[in-house]
């Protein structure tokens, strides 16, 4: 019973995130109202960081899906929309900042460490099937000391 309440718990809780859009921002017409969801997933809320502007609560948030709507009212196109949001605010509010300038270095980073990281790899892999050299041969004195040894 105990894991019942449980999961119903967090079953119950998981649609919570979702509740950040008030009712009242929502716009009438549907297919804009989809596009604006689509654009508001795509910024990230400048107070939280780690939320789009859907999903948080802060209040600059709510500021910036009501700019958001209101640039879709007025005509923009969703690019139009993303550029005056980053114009606004710069590029820190895009999840996937664009690759150009200063971000360049970023997107090129993960590929040419991956690149990096399979040369070592291939290089230590081929040094290591290379047979061991021969250990060269026990002189007598080395031997009669391994015999002392073992005896031992």
């Amino acid at each position: 019973m105990r894991r019942l309440v449980l999961i119903l718990t967090l079953l119950l809780s998981l649609p919570c995130a979702a509740l950040a859009v008030q009712p009242d921002e929502v716009l009438a017409n549907p297919a804009l109202e989809a596009r604006a969801r689509d654009i508001s997933q795509k910024l990230r809320c400048p107070i939280c960081q780690g939320e789009n502007i859907d999903e948080s609560n802060a209040a600059i948030s709510r500021d910036l899906r009501l700019y958001v709507r209101e640039r879709l009212v007025a005509g923009d196109s969703d690019d139009q929309v993303i550029d005056a949001v980053v114009d606004r605010f710069g590029e820190f509010v895009l999840f996937e900042p664009r690759a150009r300038g200063g971000n360049l270095v970023l997107w090129l980073a993960g590929p040419v460490m991956a690149l990096i990281a399979l040369l070592v790899a291939a290089r230590f892999m081929r040094a290591r099937s290379r047979p061991a050299p021969d250990p060269a041969e026990l002189s007598g004195e080395e031997k009669a000391r391994l015999r002392k040894i073992m005896r031992d």
